[in-house]
């Protein structure tokens, strides 16, 4: 059942009926990539795949163990579609883990920041409540992933040279 693909060093892995992980390495310092994980202004920037044309339209978030977060994406209000949850842990510059509320079936998401020689090896790990839940979740996830990474990779350039 592992299905991998690859897309500038991006790999995703199902790794159980109920697991994804995504995996990628990150030309910047562990504190820059984790803080655009978790400073909105930078978030908005690079999270929602430019390909599917539906933006970001808002991005709160409260980034503390037992804080929460909502993620608005759609052309305006009346048609948005939202993501929110809680952080069950948050380890600054090294682990994040959140809650997705929006339906019975959401994942608990795992983010791990491990800093080598200036780069950043992260790890998202998402475990979902059943095989259902993830077949349905970890088709998109798989086209999506390497795309919104790729976009973290680029502004992570931009930051760099702004620094």
């Amino acid at each position: 059942m592992d299905k991998r693909m690859s897309d500038s060093h991006t790999a995703v892995e199902r790794r159980s009926e109920r697991e994804l992980a995504v995996t990628r390495t990150f030309d910047g310092p562990v504190q820059l990539v984790f803080d655009a994980w978790t400073t909105p202004e930078l978030f908005k920037q690079w999270w929602a795949p430019k390909s599917s044309g539906v933006p970001l339209l808002s991005c709160e978030m409260d980034v503390r163990t037992g804080g929460g977060y909502r993620i608005a994406f759609g052309h305006d209000a009346d048609s948005s579609m939202a993501f929110f949850g809680k952080y069950l842990e948050v380890s600054p510059s090294s682990r994040l883990v959140w809650t997705n509320d929006e339906g019975d079936e959401g994942a608990v998401t795992t983010v791990t920041f491990e800093e080598e020689d200036g780069r950043t090896l992260l790890v998202l790990h998402e475990l979902y409540p059943s095989r259902e839940a993830c077949d349905e979740s970890c088709a998109g996830m798989e086209g999506a992933m390497p795309e919104q990474f790729g976009q973290l990779d680029e502004l992570l350039i931009t930051l760099r040279a702004s620094a």
